[in-house]
């Protein structure tokens, strides 16, 4: 039975995949707490903690135990955590002579902790795949467009030319710096958690034994040793949910965009096609853009989980009262959820269908008011940008009141047709908005650069 859309038999393919969704249940954290005990015992053999020979029994034994999940549930019910109820059922499947050593000089958060990195690292991985699947499908669309003309648009109102494939090398831009950003978090906060009731790891003694073991514990699992325990220093954590918040952002930007693009009184783009996808369940007509909807509405989602993340790190003393918890709610949703936008994303913008056509159109639909700057500043080494600025505001008013082409207005203008000469050739060069993108492709190239 699911109570989140996250998990749900109807929803959970429009918010995640299988794949992540599989990193992130009770059996696989189960497995990876599993892995951490044993590892532990490996590494506490390795320094001499505990026999030498304790570790590989251990490790043995907890390859073939069988978890009562009912039981667990119950247990935990009651404990308030899992380990203790899971320590009891990995003892009770170990030989005795080294069972006794299970969870040696641990608590319950250096157990939990490292099975959450443990599966964060997992996710990373999955994040790091689509995003480099992202950036080739951005950049393939960069390429392919980047002289193809639309209108640039700010408050939603026609601002300056630019192009499609400026747009996607904007977009391609924060990609590019969004797997910067995971190689830098995949280096600062995978680490390792051993320390202990109070992280002071008191219980191997005053020698350096347990820093010893979380050394070698951490290498075990494939881990970074950190110089001090963190069990109360979460920002690491934090950092992670709020990259995926930021990626949540970019993408939901994306979506936006093309939710927008994609109504009818545009019509510039619209969602791959597959049969009754986006279709009303009254209207027949509709091909309505989920997969942004989607995208759009995760964002929301990763942004409140980055708060959750934020809220986690105010704890008390050397071990909190509750704000862990939250953890255990944001971490699993997060992941799901980003990497079900990155699916979304690929698979909406792999197969964008451009309408090229409908670009031109509405480029030239505002009768050549897009190309008010362009006029102002070829006026104003004429006549100063200030009056340059007054001649084309009062030529596009009439423009807009007789319903007229910006260009015939500035055609019948005395002060425009003397400051250029009298040259109406000039005036339609003005007025071209091919002859006003900037240096936009020059910055597609670039980004496209960085790609390669």
């Amino acid at each position: 039975m699911s109570v989140s859309a996250m998990d749900s038999r109807i929803f959970r393919n429009l918010f995640g995949t299988r794949e992540i969704r599989d990193v992130f249940t009770d059996e696989a954290y189960v497995s990876r707490m599993i892995e951490t005990e044993a590892a532990l015992a490996r590494a506490e053999s390795e320094v001499g903690v505990i026999p030498k020979d304790a570790g590989e029994m251990i490790s043995r034994a907890l390859r073939d135990v069988k978890i009562d999940f009912d039981r667990l549930s119950s247990e935990t019910d009651i404990v308030g955590y899992p380990v203790l109820p899971l320590i009891k059922q990995l003892v009770e499947q170990t030989p005795p002579e080294h069972a006794k050593y299970i969870h040696w000089g641990a608590t319950t958060q250096d157990i939990m902790d490292d099975a959450s990195m443990l599966q964060i690292r997992e996710g990373l991985k999955i994040i790091r795949r689509e995003l480099e699947r992202l950036e080739m499908v951005l950049a393939k669309s960069a390429e392919k467009y980047k002289d193809t003309p639309m209108a640039g648009r700010t408050h939603l109102q026609h601002a300056l030319p630019c192009t499609w494939g400026y747009k996607c090398a904007v977009y391609l831009s924060s990609i590019v710096r969004h797997l910067q950003r995971l190689t830098e978090i995949e280096s600062r906060t995978l680490m390792v958690q051993f320390g202990g009731a109070a992280g002071t790891l008191a219980s191997l003694g005053p020698s350096t034994d347990g820093v010893k073991v979380r050394a070698a514990l951490a290498r075990e699992l494939s881990l970074d040793d950190p110089p001090i325990t963190w069990h109360v220093a979460r920002d690491n954590v934090a950092e992670i949910l709020n990259f995926l918040g930021l990626l949540g952002g970019t993408l939901g930007k994306v979506a936006y965009d093309l939710i927008v693009m994609s109504s009818n009184e545009l019509g510039e783009v619209s969602e791959p096609f597959v049969p009754h996808r986006g279709a009303s369940s009254t209207m027949p007509q509709k091909r309505n853009p989920i997969s942004s909807e989607v995208i759009l509405a995760a964002s929301k989602l990763l942004r409140a989980n980055a708060g959750l993340g934020l809220d986690a790190m105010v704890v008390d003393f050397e071990r909190a009262s509750g704000p862990w918890h939250l953890e255990w709610v944001a971490i699993p949703e997060a992941f799901v959820l980003a990497v079900g936008s990155l699916h979304q994303a690929n698979f909406a913008l792999g197969g964008l269908v451009v309408n090229t056509r409908a670009m031109t159109n509405n480029l030239h639909s505002t009768n050549g008011l897009i190309v008010g700057e362009a006029v102002m500043m070829g006026l104003a080494p004429h006549v100063g940008r200030q009056r340059a600025h007054d001649i084309v505001y009062d030529a596009c008013r009439v423009a807009i009141e007789t319903e007229t082409n910006l260009v015939d207005v500035l055609k019948q203008d005395q002060d425009v047709m003397k400051a250029l000469d009298n040259t109406t050739s000039k005036v339609e060069e003005l007025c071209d908005p091919l002859n006003y993108l900037g240096a936009s492709q020059i910055m597609v190239d670039r980004v496209l650069e960085d790609v390669r």
